[in-house]
């Protein structure tokens, strides 16, 4: 674990390689119970299995707001727990975002506590008074806990940080050293870096790696908080050998393994059900559903109620029948799979 005043010379160093972004595998009447054993199989499949060095955990993809504080907090622990079983120096990242300055400190503490290596603070869903609310949610935070604070910058918050809010508060919280931006609007991450160079950033949108930005070191070697165990197999590794061709600043090798490997083609193949709900098309959201799905299509065990938690709606079959081609012409299942 990185302690805040450690924390941005250990990021530099530490975030580097693919993070995967953890679903939590829901059981029992209505998904009001998780599923530990799944829970505990994903860990070590993403972990030990395809050897990714870094996970995220309790986030966006895990349904972080359909979750209780103890099963947050148990969740984290689990992933730490099988984790450094399968691999002792993996990275574990704790989204900590709460609604609350309150609930997000507790969750903050226990991360602290657990062994977590560092905290992600998303910026607040409700009642955030711009860039001047998140800093003093960030300082209310830092000045309580003493370990590596992150931003994740989503659109699904409602409120998206601008460079200059972002830059502010990496000036002047000492623990926040990197950034997921999840808004994919890469010219704001290139004014950032301009703003905060030795922020850690992490850009969502791909292409930026492809156009040289790792190398002019706007961007760090790290993949913070993808689904990357839904885009290869153990015996099929695309999605790390394209990474390691990039990290490698092997650009135009890496562009033509994503060409040729079908990667690229995968992403227009999936269409949307990842992060939009039809019903509501202009708001950015994480399917927890759609993923879920995904991975049971890879033979990933995901717990007997497949579904998220309410407020989100079941997957529809358009949804899986697409995806379910999407995955057949990648070739990751078979064309009866």
């Amino acid at each position: 674990m990185a302690t805040a005043g450690e924390a941005r010379a250990w990021a530099r160093n530490a975030l580097r390689g693919i993070g995967d972004s953890l679903y939590t595998p829901f059981c029992g009447a209505d998904g009001d119970e998780i599923d530990w054993d799944a829970y505990r199989t994903l860990i070590r499949y993403c972990v030990g299995d395809l050897g990714h060095p870094m996970l995220w955990c309790t986030s966006g993809i895990a349904e972080f707001w359909a979750l209780t504080m103890d099963e947050r907090k148990r969740l984290l622990e689990v992933a730490i727990e099988e984790g450094r079983r399968a691999n002792p120096d993996v990275v574990v990242q704790a989204c900590t975002s709460a609604m609350t300055a309150k609930d997000c400190l507790e969750l903050t503490l226990h991360a602290q506590q657990a062994g977590a290596d560092i905290a992600y603070l998303q910026t607040p869903m409700m009642e955030t008074h711009g860039g001047e609310g998140v800093l003093r949610f960030f300082s209310y935070i830092a000045a309580r806990t003493d370990i590596a604070l992150g931003m994740f910058n989503s659109p699904s918050s409602g409120y998206v940080l601008t460079p200059s809010e972002s830059a502010r508060i990496y000036h002047e919280v000492p623990a926040v050293c990197a950034t997921k931006e999840g808004a994919f609007r890469p010219e704001s991450s290139r004014r950032l870096h301009q703003l905060a160079p030795d922020l850690v950033v992490w850009e969502c949108d791909r292409t930026v790696y492809r156009a040289g930005w790792l190398r002019a070191g706007i961007v760090c070697p790290a993949q913070l908080g993808t689904a990357g165990y839904l885009f290869e197999t153990p015996q099929r590794r695309l999605f790390s050998e394209y990474w390691e061709l990039v990290y490698n600043d092997k650009l135009l090798e890496a562009m033509d393994y994503g060409r040729e490997s079908g990667l690229d083609q995968f992403d227009l193949d999936l269409g949307s059900w990842w992060t939009c709900y039809p019903g509501r098309p202009e708001y950015f959201t994480h399917w927890g559903g759609a993923f879920k799905y995904c991975a049971s299509l890879l033979g990933l065990p995901i717990g007997d109620y497949p579904h998220s938690r309410p407020p989100q709606a079941e997957l529809p079959a358009e949804a899986k029948t697409q995806i379910q081609s999407a995955y057949r012409r990648l070739g990751l299942i078979s064309a009866s799979g």
